[in-house]
């Protein structure tokens, strides 16, 4: 637990500072008599308080490339540093504390327990951390105040997704890890938890990630990164992120 001791939080209001560098990651899925590269030699910085958009088609390695960042998965070779820290060679103890103090995720299920309010899902979280933020505040920055008291069930799908990023965000990680988050949402819904992410990011300078195969979110990031087949193959920043009202679907 050593190394995670030195692994302090960039103030919000600091500069960009560099918050993860994946150098020449590859990963290689060992099924038996068959091997499935998943990514390739893989070279990539991402800054503190960036808002940046992985696509690709589906297995183009975005997912595995999300999980390594966020601690879930390791590389079969290459190093990913976590200001200056190489997470790739953490054990399975320093992982689970890696996770639990400096990331977030949203998935596209938005795993909540249904036995317990929306105020309830989130104490999971805040339990488990020193600084949390109160579930409350949590709910106000998603805009769903006044369903602190709600069940699962009680919610639309797009509110249950708002509630799991509310969860993911009360922990005050330095980075959230969004997996398709409005895969499984409408039109309609999908651009209100996109809004919920964007606020996140403008309101307390959350480094944000979105993987997504809608080429059209790309334009609310201020960076866009492509993958196919394994390989990155663009690396590029909008002149102007876009809100999502802008956005054309």
């Amino acid at each position: 637990m050593a190394r995670l001791a030195q692994l302090k939080k960039t103030p919000r209001a600091a500069a960009k500072a560099e918050i993860f560098s994946v150098q020449g990651i590859s990963k290689v899925y060992d099924m038996g008599e068959v091997k499935v590269p998943a990514l390739e030699s893989v070279d990539l910085n991402l800054y503190a308080g960036e808002f940046v958009v992985l696509l690709g088609a589906s297995g183009s390695g975005k997912s595995t490339l999300l999980n390594i960042l966020g601690g879930l998965d390791t590389p079969t070779s290459g190093r990913v540093l976590f200001r200056d820290k190489d997470i790739s060679q953490m054990s399975e103890d320093e992982l689970t504390e890696f996770r639990r103090h400096h990331i977030g995720f949203v998935f596209q299920f938005y795993n909540l327990i249904p036995s317990l309010t929306a105020e309830e899902n989130i104490a999971l979280v805040t339990d488990i951390v020193s600084d949390p933020m109160p579930p409350a505040e949590a709910m106000r920055l998603v805009n769903l105040a006044d369903r602190l008291g709600h069940f699962p069930a009680q919610l639309s799908g797009g509110e249950q997704q708002r509630v799991a990023i509310a969860r993911a965000i009360a922990k005050k990680p330095d980075v959230l890890l969004c997996d398709e988050p409005t895969g499984a949402l409408d039109f309609k819904t999908g651009r209100v938890v996109l809004e919920a992410i964007d606020t996140v990011n403008e309101s307390l300078g959350t480094t944000t990630v979105i993987i997504t195969h809608n080429a059209a979110i790309a334009d609310m990031a201020d960076r866009v990164i492509e993958l196919r087949d394994g390989r990155l193959v663009s690396d590029r920043r909008n002149k102007r992120r876009k809100k999502v009202a802008e956005l054309s679907w």
